[in-house]
């Protein structure tokens, strides 16, 4: 056995003293914080591939914009709970841009990321029908979103993609929205952490079920139009960011700052409503809430009793940066383009060392190079590739915190600087030497 980067009774110490009796379903921020943990008492620098934040500067366009609405003396004015106007116009041209549909201004709502948007979507859908108090996850996921779930007590059902991909896709939704019981189907598209991408057919199915068995389709766009196997960076032209829109007319789309704007740490989004669902009325709501269609009992009663709002000053931020991608004045998927080259050349260095791509293909397709992708390694459950890989300074988070049944992990490509491949590579070529 050749010695390990890191030698084991750092890492293994580290994980009893934090009471992480399984890595396997450690979260994001345990494994975080071993790395941290192991890298000061090592003095060996981590590759950190666990946590998916940005790691690209903030969009100069929007900065700009909300330093000017801050010097305008914004900060001192609660925003209207509907949104800054200029921002949900905008808002509406982006979709219409990059979607290709057509949704109203008014459906058009900011919110505290994508985070609060989730969080308000399940209050509001869990509550429209009493019979429908279920939310089915197209697994894997961002796994906070269940514990949004778990947080306001509404139950959810969850099955993973892999082995459900094309066909085989309708019998396996239907078999859970035939129950009559589920209010609302959420995925990611590119997903989170596969970077699988639903193709049209597959979203045709998805809208042709949600319309059928009415049901409200949550469509978590994080990741917009970063598939860069398609160049969706012309607005007003196709190929568009695909989307469920298409196909029904039941439907939210979350649309976020974070990651396509690399606007994170400004919590900022929007969730687009679809003029249909915006102005529907539907009884249980109606009696709760003195009337109000859908739509108004999302922005007026939800987030207003979440938040009151969302941050004024990023509104503008995010209202410009809109602005300027429909006017053809920035192209957003230039800066971000950079997260698929890593994964390029990230994905060659395992694949070379022994590991494989769980999520490989989206049907007859190698799947997209982009912000994630997923690694196994053969005759490794998830819990030990993770703990395996801490010893050689690499630190990702098992697939089955996501709601995978599949064993490996997710690799984010956004901390990753140049001189780390080379490390890397000697890494996982000692690695391979010891597995």
């Amino acid at each position: 056995m050749e010695p390990t980067p890191i030698r084991k009774e750092i890492v293994d110490g580290l994980i009893s003293e934090l009471g992480i009796q399984d890595f396997g379903k450690a979260t994001i921020r345990e494994v975080k914080q071993v790395a941290a943990m192991a890298e000061q008492q090592s003095g060996v620098e981590y590759i950190k591939m666990e946590m998916g934040i940005p790691g690209l500067p903030a969009a100069k366009i929007g900065v700009e914009a909300q330093i000017k609405a801050l010097q305008n003396g914004i900060a001192s004015q609660y925003p209207d709970i509907q949104g800054y106007p200029e921002l949900k116009k905008q808002a509406s041209r982006f979709v219409k841009a990059f979607v290709g549909i057509d949704i109203a201004a008014e459906g058009c709502i900011p919110v505290v990321g994508s985070m609060q948007g989730a969080f308000a979507s399940f209050l509001t859908c869990s509550q429209a029908d009493p019979k429908k108090d279920t939310v089915l996850f197209i697994d894997p996921g961002f796994p906070v979103q269940k514990m949004q779930l778990q947080v306001q007590g509404v139950k959810y059902e969850t099955f993973d993609v892999y082995d459900y991909r094309g066909e085989k896709l309708r019998p396996k939704i239907e078999s859970y929205l035939s129950k009559g019981n589920i209010c609302a189907v959420i995925y990611s598209n590119p997903n989170n952490p596969s970077w699988v991408c639903l193709t049209e057919d597959e979203l045709r199915t998805i809208g042709e079920l949600a319309t059928q068995y009415d049901t409200i389709v949550l469509e978590d766009l994080a990741y917009f139009a970063m598939d860069f196997r398609k160049d969706l960076s012309v607005p007003f032209q196709p190929p568009y960011q695909p989307s469920v829109g298409h196909y029904t007319d039941n439907y939210m789309l979350l649309i976020s700052g974070s990651k396509a704007f690399s606007y994170a740490g400004e919590r900022i989004a929007v969730v687009c409503i679809s003029d249909h669902l915006f102005r529907r009325h539907y009884p249980a709501l109606a009696q709760r809430y003195e009337g109000l269609p859908f739509g108004l009992v999302f922005s007026t009663r939800m987030l207003y009793a979440l938040s009151s709002g969302t941050s004024h000053s990023a509104q503008y931020a995010l209202a410009e940066l809109f602005r300027a991608a429909c006017d053809g004045e920035y192209n957003f998927r230039d800066d971000v383009r950079i997260y698929g080259e890593r994964a390029r050349r990230l994905k060659e260095i395992f694949q070379r060392h022994g590991f494989y791509i769980v999520y490989d293909h989206d049907l007859d397709e190698p799947v997209a190079d982009g912000f994630y992708f997923t690694i196994g390694y053969p005759n490794m459950t998830s819990g030990e590739l993770a703990r395996e890989l801490m010893y050689y300074g690499v630190s990702a988070i098992c697939l089955t915190t996501t709601g995978s049944h599949q064993q490996g992990l997710r690799v984010c490509t956004s901390f990753i600087e140049d001189h780390q491949y080379e490390q890397l590579d000697e890494r996982m070529k000692i690695f391979a030497m010891n597995n």
